[in-house]
């Protein structure tokens, strides 16, 4: 199968999925998180398939993996708020979403070195 675009990618797709769960896992958190942890954590998460998408579309690859790195740090970030969002008691089960968000990391990581080894 040929990449026309970002939306082949199985790393975006899956990224954009993340998105909508995170979403619907801060919907629940307490109104006084709403421009701290709920913002903080869905900036993040869109902020992973955001960088996908730019990058692809850049014409130069050095620049591409940039944005694929940006990608990586945000889904660090992530990571940690989900993280936090269980110390605060405000999710109870993130184990689906850090799997996934590992997941996401590993198929950026491969796409990164596919990239580098057309090079």
């Amino acid at each position: 199968m040929s990449i026309k675009t970002h939306k082949d990618l199985d790393v975006w797709n899956d990224a954009m999925e993340l998105v909508t769960n995170i979403y619907k896992l801060t919907k629940s958190f307490p109104k006084d998180e709403l421009y701290g942890l709920t913002s903080q954590m869905r900036r993040s998460a869109v902020s992973v398939p955001s960088n996908i998408a730019e990058g692809a579309a850049r014409k130069n690859k050095a620049e591409f993996i940039q944005f694929l790195h940006i990608a990586l740090g945000s889904s660090s970030e992530l990571e940690t708020q989900l993280i936090i969002s269980k110390n605060l008691n405000y999710s109870k089960t993130i184990n689906g979403l850090l799997s996934k968000i590992t997941n996401i990391r590993k198929m950026t990581f491969g796409l990164i070195k596919s990239i580098k080894n057309k090079s």
